[in-house]
């Protein structure tokens, strides 16, 4: 009877599966419920105004704010409240299609903002999107496609899933611009533009058991101009709010007790240390202005990665100063997480991280602890190496690039943590 009453007692306290979810556009980022969609007509009509070819004025300025071409024509929008009850069809609980009024069936679900094609599990599972946040200049880019490649290559297959991108021209896009650049020729990628806004790029994480949901990867290159610009970050902010995880990029030269020291280290070459870094702790204090101040505990308990980038800049720090960064440090090993998060690697290496962060700059760690009430410390190398004159020297090897996105998995609960 014990037995029996444990197992009445675990699966009352266990939430209930809501009916369904409310959807995240993974295009601009807005938050609404399954009910909001529209649909894209499966067919046009020359003899039906309402059916005919025109210009979708919502999806052409989604388009233009990232610079791409205007579509003049295209097939209609249709509103589900337009549409006869009986003709509206759900999928568990779901609406997921309509037959429109000459009997056509459309199962092309679109964002209400922006009109962009939403992905066929929207509303059946959580929106997960996990952002990539940080100042100028600390790699955002570069480290997208090294996580991305990593993932698509390796840690997908770890973890019985498979990593691949929503479309075949986000698929085009991330091999053309970013994969083959760095990759396969060895060309560091040109910084983001604030004025050239990135569309953003989406892959979805597959898992083979079919009874766990597929998690949508959102990856969205803010200009890092943008990141302590208020404006700017008005408009863009709310892929931040509307995050189930984010992975918060700084680089260490924009910590300026060490920022003389790698300068000496490297070589003050002309023109080699020109950019203006924005401090860490100012990124924050735009996010805190943006949303964090909010919500209601005046912290945000996201789950945040804060992921120090070009690692490999630091390997020298260990032989001339053991105060900062110990000779057996874990930053410089890679770690490779397989089945599950491997618990004892990530204690290791977030304490070593932030032990590290709060000796070169306390009041950037003191702002995390303030408003951020779920964040962990990594060290990564998206390259493996310090390029020289904006070239690899040999080939690209990625050092935890990862491990920040694996303990996201894990916070969301798609993967087991074990020592």
């Amino acid at each position: 009877m014990v037995g029996l009453f444990d197992l009445f007692k675990r699966k009352k306290d266990e939430a209930p599966k809501p009916l369904f979810y409310d959807i995240v556009c993974p295009y601009c980022f807005n938050k609404f419920s399954p009910e909001e969609v529209v649909f894209r007509a499966a067919h046009s009509r020359e003899d039906d105004e309402d059916y005919a070819l025109q210009e979708d004025e919502a999806l052409n300025r989604y388009r233009d704010r990232f610079g791409l071409d205007t579509v003049y024509e295209m097939e209609a929008v249709l509103r589900p409240q337009d549409i006869p009850e009986e003709h509206r069809i759900y999928s568990d609980h779901v609406l997921v299609a309509l037959h429109d009024r000459y009997g056509v069936t459309t199962r092309k679900r679109l964002c209400p903002h922006c009109h962009n094609e939403l992905p066929v599990t929207a509303g059946k599972v959580p929106s997960n999107i996990i952002s990539i946040v940080g100042a100028s200049q600390v790699g955002k880019s570069v480290y997208m496609t090294s996580l991305i490649h990593t993932l698509q290559h390796m840690t997908a297959d770890r973890f019985d899933a498979a990593c691949m991108p929503l479309t075949t021209e986000i698929s085009r896009k991330f091999r053309t611009m970013y994969e083959e650049p760095l990759f396969e020729r060895g060309d560091l990628l040109a910084s983001t533009q604030k004025e050239k806004m990135q569309e953003p790029f989406i892959f979805q994480f597959v898992f083979r058991d079919e009874s766990k949901p597929p998690l949508t990867l959102v990856f969205f290159d803010v200009a890092g101009e943008g990141m302590v610009d208020q404006d700017y970050l008005g408009l863009h902010g709310q892929h931040i709010k509307n995050s189930a995880g984010i992975l918060f990029m700084i680089d260490p030269l924009q910590i300026r007790s060490i920022r003389e020291k790698i300068r000496i280290k490297y070589g003050d070459q002309p023109g080699e240390w020109t950019p203006q870094y924005d401090e860490p702790r100012d990124v924050v204090l735009t996010l805190f202005g943006d949303f964090i101040a909010y919500e209601e505990s005046g912290k945000t308990d996201i789950p945040t990665a804060v992921v120090l980038t070009k690692s490999d800049m630091l390997n020298f720090l260990k032989e001339e100063d053991g105060d900062y960064i110990k000779p057996n440090s874990n930053m410089f090993n890679n770690a490779v997480h397989e089945k599950y998060f491997n618990l004892s690697e990530f204690e290791n290496i977030d304490g070593e991280v932030r032990r590290f962060i709060e000796k070169v700059d306390r009041p950037f760690k003191g702002t995390m602890d303030v408003y951020f009430s779920n964040a962990a410390y990594f060290a990564v190398s998206a390259l493996g190496s310090n390029p020289v004159n904006q070239k690899l020297q040999g080939v690209v090897s990625p050092i935890r690039v990862d491990e920040p996105f694996i303990w996201l998995l894990y916070q969301l609960q798609y993967i087991e943590g074990r020592d």
